[in-house]
């Protein structure tokens, strides 16, 4: 959907609010303190599809993407270049090179000599895909999955080419996929956000690539699509608990003049973020009682861990975050994304 149409949309809800004698505040805290429903459901004529148009039912309803920043080379895993082995040990050809500048990793080299992969490929499942020996356990689901070979990024850096695959451009400031995704299925989930975004670390020895907050961020789109990060220490997610002395009336209370307040200005300037605002603090006071309990897993049988792993039960663990992401699409959640840095030397 067009973000431009959202907005001129939204303007137009304020007039029927204000003609009918309620403040988009007054609607948003009538959602806030009666019926539990979802924060966007303020907006819900903003979501899911243009008004007007014929929509087409989705076949995928939530979607789990796994990002393995800092993981092996694609042509030791599924990119399979026999080509490589007859150029073995000699230099690059200027004209596959084509004047590019090099890494700061290589920039002092005196050679750059072709190096093949010290792996197998064999050709897997009735569908023939390649893959190597490093993935034994991808290798039996050959038929199950899709490899793209053809996706490419310009840029010789990690930070450009993570940007590109995240978002569809190097430079920052475009929607990720989950915003994305987001934006045009909207929500099922009453308490907890849309996308939601889980980091990890693998082998401690590696210093990892940092990950950007802008990698799950919204863009130009309203920030209420934007990737909702879980800690791997104390609060599951920042400010979800009270400061000491403030109780859950406090804090209604204190939502309250909050709305009001949005409400006003939404009047004076149209501007289309307060109502998204308004809409997340209403859903992060929801989170306070949803949110606490979704790292408990002492309620997980035996067999469990005989899937996901020992590594399971550490917090903040690949295989944790595994876990954590089935229990959020259990919950409705639409959209999880997982990070993982400094991939282990084996497969997990």
């Amino acid at each position: 959907m067009d973000p431009l149409l959202e907005l001129a949309q939204q303007q137009t809800r304020r007039h029927f609010l204000q003609s009918a004698g309620l403040g988009i505040g007054t609607a948003a805290l009538s959602h806030l303190m009666s019926r539990p429903t979802r924060g966007e459901e303020l907006l819900r004529d903003a979501i899911g599809g243009i008004p007007g148009m014929k929509s087409i039912a989705p076949k995928a309803k939530q979607v789990v993407y796994l990002f393995q920043s800092g993981g092996p080379a694609q042509m030791d895993l599924f990119d399979y270049k026999p080509k490589l082995a007859e150029y073995a040990g000699k230099d690059l050809p200027e004209s596959v090179r084509s004047g590019q500048r090099l890494t700061g990793f290589t920039n002092k080299q005196k050679r750059l000599p072709v190096a093949p992969s010290p792996f197998e490929f064999h050709q897997r499942g009735e569908s023939g895909t390649w893959i190597s020996d490093v993935l034994p356990y991808t290798a039996n689901i050959a038929d199950d999955i899709c490899v793209i070979n053809s996706v490419h990024s310009e840029a010789i850096n990690h930070d450009p080419a993570r940007m590109l695959i995240q978002t569809g451009s190097q430079l920052a400031g475009r929607p990720s996929m989950g915003s994305w995704v987001t934006y045009g299925l909207g929500s099922e989930c009453d308490n907890l956000p849309a996308f939601m975004v889980l980091t990890s670390i693998g082998h401690p020895k590696r210093v990892p690539q940092p990950v950007s907050m802008r990698l799950w961020g919204s863009g130009f789109l309203p920030s209420r699509y934007q990737g909702v990060r879980m800690q791997t220490a104390g609060d599951p997610i920042l400010y979800v608990s009270n400061p000491p002395g403030i109780d859950r009336s406090v804090q209604e209370r204190t939502l309250e003049t909050v709305a009001a307040l949005n409400a006003r200005e939404f009047q004076e300037t149209g501007d289309a973020e307060i109502q998204s605002r308004t809409a997340q603090y209403e859903m992060a006071f929801r989170m306070q009682a949803s949110v606490p309990d979704l790292t408990d897993i002492s309620d997980e049988p035996t067999t469990t861990f005989d899937l996901y792993g020992e590594e399971a039960k550490q917090r903040g663990t690949f295989s944790s975050n595994c876990l954590l992401a089935r229990c959020l699409l259990e919950r409705g959640v639409r959209f999880v994304q997982l990070y993982h840095n400094g991939w282990d030397h084996h497969e997990s």
